[in-house]
């Protein structure tokens, strides 16, 4: 019997190994199918990192996730194109009321920015803008040199870019100066890659991105050519060592988890369905995303959300 035993298994071990690995998939089981998710930029990488390690235990299953915007996140999951769109602002009462399901699953925030050789930037860093410049900025535009803004000598006329796609991080900033995203001004730039690169060729300009956009991800430092503008939050015309935390991408990400950097432009970002997910390969990811994928969040260069966002999640995903 015992022979019979080894045998058996010694077949076993020769079979799987001679196997394609179309078949070894099969053989090793798990969840099988697709889920697509598409949206907003601030999101990307992190629904790319929890797609990556959901396909290791998964490997029959495909997920294929795709940018653009959080207004084009939304759209195609309210019209069934996707099956999770990424949306990296508030979920408005008129797409509640189209079926907009939602789970919030990391933080981040947006951040303004400059070029690092602007002839102000040592002004930009010591002094930094108050609330009510960047106003002036995007709302108003009512600061419209560097020597207006910055009390330099640097006369020359300010860049201002916004972007040009329905998003959240364009959201988000219009609500911290008190509008909406159409109530920015400015030259419209698509993506957040895109309005990063167009201050980083733009010695004038001035921009804002989400922190995983500005940081560089091997490094935690600034992307090469981007400098950002630290906020005065007690506008007493200096950047205090408690305002000053924009030196590397974790001492930001501190920053946001404290609550010290306010909110908005520090933010929740949400995964969309069109009303609670019936298909089981979608619940199961979200499940895992809101437990064991919490542990890739902080690598990634994001902000684990409270624990009662987590329960509240489960709840919602369970009922």
């Amino acid at each position: 019997m015992k022979h019979l035993t080894f045998i058996l298994l010694l077949l076993s071990f020769v079979i799987f190994t001679g196997c394609t690995d179309k078949t070894k998939n099969e053989l090793t089981g798990g969840l099988k199918g697709t889920i697509t998710i598409s949206g907003a930029w601030a999101l990307y990488p992190m629904a790319v990192k929890w797609a990556e390690e959901f396909k290791k235990i998964n490997p029959r299953l495909r997920i294929e996730v795709s940018a653009g915007g959080a207004g084009k996140g939304m759209a195609d999951v309210l019209s069934d194109v996707v099956d999770i769109g990424n949306v990296s602002r508030e979920i408005f009462p008129q797409e509640i009321e189209k079926g907009a399901w939602w789970i919030s699953v990391v933080k981040d925030a947006v951040v303004p920015t400059c070029h690092i050789n602007n002839p102000s930037i040592d002004a930009i860093k010591t002094k930094g803008l108050r609330k009510e410049d960047f106003q002036a900025l995007w709302m108003k535009q009512t600061l419209l040199s560097w020597d207006m803004m910055t009390d330099t000598q640097v006369s020359h006329q300010i860049t201002i870019y916004t972007r040009s796609d329905a998003c959240g991080a364009a959201q988000t900033w219009a609500t911290f100066l008190g509008g909406n995203q159409e109530d920015l001004n400015g030259v419209g730039v698509y993506g957040d890659p895109g309005l990063a690169e167009a201050v980083r060729k733009d010695i004038y300009g001035v921009g804002f991105n989400n922190i995983n956009y500005v940081y560089d991800s091997k490094t935690g430092y600034p992307v090469s050519g981007l400098a950002i503008i630290p906020m005065d939050l007690n506008s007493n015309g200096t950047i205090d060592p408690p305002e000053d935390f924009y030196k590397t991408r974790d001492d930001i990400i501190e920053a946001i988890s404290t609550s010290v950097y306010p909110s908005p432009p520090a933010r929740l970002l949400h995964f969309v369905c069109h009303g609670k997910p019936k298909k089981k390969i979608v619940r199961d990811f979200l499940l895992w995303v809101l437990t064991e994928g919490q542990s890739f969040i902080k690598e990634t260069g994001y902000i684990p959300v409270q624990e009662s966002e987590i329960e509240r999640g489960l709840r919602e995903l369970n009922d």
